[in-house]
């Protein structure tokens, strides 16, 4: 089996990553970056999230599974304790997965260039680079449904609806469920604007489109990165046609994950 590792980079992480290619490469797996079966995240959720942006174009050919370094860390099974005997089940056992959706965000320009489209695991966040209110056209299913007005808009997988969706006050969803979460950020109340004021959960079959209402530059973040974009005609969403695998050795409930993250005692 072929297999790479993505490192944090701090010293904790390295010295994992160093550990771990090693003893594989000794029971004959074959370490390769450039087509990997699994990908193993050593550090925290911003790790995970590199690497599965690393290996986004291969997602149905490239499983992944975490050993978290530091906080607990959503996406990570595993700790350092624990580093033995993931090793011994990597090279012994075969592995079974799940899948979780991804969000699907496709950004077109008034110019008509070539269209940008993006996968994010986690969320989208819409807001402007100049820090203003952002003004947009919410249609779902090709019909107009509101007109926002605030800070900005997340959208949100299941799996990253216990991130910034839930900070949001947005609703945690499992990711059994094939849908997107729109979560406003302080969206503009009053008299004159009206918003629906609640999250919405989308069906896979339900495509939002997001049409800007005047000309703003527009800070896209994803996952964890960011791009500004001008001359912004519309930006699609919907629940992408590929899905992440996650690789499983051992049973861990999604409600587990969200209870050890959230309610759990601390050590």
């Amino acid at each position: 089996m072929k297999f790479a590792i993505v490192s944090k980079g701090d010293d904790r992480s390295n010295t994992i990553k160093t550990t771990m290619k090693e003893y594989l490469t000794e029971f004959t797996l074959d370490y390769n970056e450039e087509e990997p079966e699994l990908v193993i995240s050593v550090g925290g959720d911003g790790t995970f999230l590199e690497a599965f942006h690393r290996y986004h174009h291969r997602l149905d050919k490239t499983a992944f599974i975490g050993v978290h370094t530091g906080h607990l860390g959503f996406y990570a099974d595993y700790t350092p304790g624990e580093l033995e005997k993931l090793i011994i089940e990597i090279a012994k056992t075969p592995f079974q997965t799940i899948e979780y959706p991804l969000l699907e965000v496709i950004v077109r320009s008034k110019t008509g260039e070539k269209e940008d489209r993006w996968l994010a695991l986690n969320e989208a966040m819409i807001k402007t680079a100049d820090g203003s209110s952002v003004v947009l056209d919410v249609e779902i299913k090709g019909e107009h449904f509101e007109t926002f007005r605030g800070d900005g808009i997340c959208l949100s997988t299941p799996s990253g609806s216990t991130a910034y969706n839930k900070a949001l006050g947005g609703a945690i969803l499992h990711p059994s469920f094939e849908a997107i979460q729109l979560t406003e950020m302080a969206s503009i109340n009053n008299r004159v604007f009206r918003t629906i004021g609640s999250p919405l959960i989308l069906p896979k079959h339900h495509t939002c489109m997001l049409r800007p209402m005047r000309d703003s530059s527009f800070l896209i973040s994803l996952d964890h990165f960011t791009k500004i974009y001008t001359n912004v005609k519309s930006i699609q969403c919907r629940v992408a046609k590929e899905k992440v695998r996650f690789a499983r050795f051992r049973q861990f409930p999604f409600w587990n994950r969200v209870r050890d993250s959230f309610v759990a005692d601390g050590d």
